[in-house]
């Protein structure tokens, strides 16, 4: 079947009535208004609402609506989220083998003078919370890069009070809580609208030029230190010892001297006693210790026999082989 030719003088246009062409526009319009007045906020976040480019209002998580068409804008702020600042290196790759950038730009910021005067390259992160929306978008003209320069000036200040061995020893956390306070302070002077948590010191080392000189000194300190410590080792095993002994024999002496002098006292005691005794009866008291003295040597000889030195005729009665009897008086 043959196409027929398209004759462009026949052809009308559809007839839609003025009526038809206005609701199509206010439903139009009507659409683009409701697309553009809701917006939705994460839970980590605010949104802080400007009318004609002036602040009007802040806005909580979930679903919200604003005035479309540029009359109101919004602005998203992570309150609750936590960011951080790098000093002396950059991130470039996050991770369980997190990939760092330590290329000369940095040395800048890093390079500082210590209380001795080392050079030291000194590297650390600063972890902060946006507390007040209104105040980080409105009363500082560049809040992070006025955060970057207050916590450089801090670290510099701080570094610049203490030598290089408390820097890369036992001063760090020392330094990370005064750098933080001071901080705080400036940031809270200037209104920045931002809480700090934490300053951390992530390396701290001396320069390249001078790291092979630097580890030399410290593997000398190491040395000193090990000596010092074995020397004072070796003391404590001695002289503890050495004491202990001495105590000893002073306390063992003690002892002795205290024992003979109790002794001394008691025999003296006893001598004064035996003596009051005998004062009141002389005779009947000698007689006693004769008797007492005699039963205590007799009970440790043999068998004897006891005769009356005037008495005669009497051996032929007793057989002294029978009755195993060896002396006689």
């Amino acid at each position: 079947m043959a196409q027929q030719p398209f004759d462009i003088n026949s052809f009308k246009p559809p007839n839609f009535s003025v009526k038809s062409v206005r609701l199509v526009i206010i439903g139009l319009l009507a659409l683009i208004f409701l697309w553009s007045s809701w917006f939705t906020i994460s839970p980590e976040e605010v949104g802080v609402i400007l009318r004609f480019g002036k602040f009007s209002r802040t806005v909580n998580p979930g679903l919200n609506f604003k005035i479309p068409f540029g009359i109101e804008t919004m602005m998203r702020v992570p309150v609750k989220r936590q960011l951080k600042e790098e000093f002396g290196f950059k991130t470039e790759e996050a991770g369980i083998r997190t990939v760092y950038a330590r290329d000369g730009s940095f040395k800048s910021e890093s390079l500082m003078l210590t209380g001795d005067l080392n050079a030291a390259q000194v590297e650390w992160i600063i972890q902060y919370r946006i507390s007040d929306p209104y105040k980080f978008l409105f009363k500082v003209r560049n809040p992070l890069q006025t955060l970057r320069d207050v916590t450089e000036a801090a670290m510099r200040e701080v570094v610049g009070d203490r030598t290089v061995n408390e820097i890369i020893t036992v001063g760090r956390q020392e330094i990370e809580v005064t750098v933080l306070q001071m901080v705080q302070e400036t940031a809270n002077q200037y209104e920045t609208g931002i809480k700090v948590d934490q300053v951390i010191l992530q390396d701290v080392n001396p320069p390249d030029e001078v790291k092979a000189s630097f580890n030399e000194v410290n593997q000398a300190e190491q040395e000193k230190e090990k000596l010092i410590n074995q020397a004072r080792s070796e003391y404590n095993k001695v002289i503890p010892k050495a004491r202990g002994e001495a105590e000893q024999k002073i306390e063992e002496a003690k002892g002795y001297a205290l024992e003979r002098v109790n002794n001394a006292q008691g025999e003296a005691n006893r001598f004064m006693s035996l003596y009051s005794e005998y004062s009141k009866a002389r005779e009947v008291t000698r007689q006693r210790m004769y008797l007492e003295t005699m039963n205590e040597v007799l009970s440790r000889v043999g068998k004897k026999l006891i005769t009356d030195d005037k008495a005669s005729g009497i051996l032929p009665l007793f057989n002294f082989e029978k009755e195993g009897l060896n002396n006689a008086k």
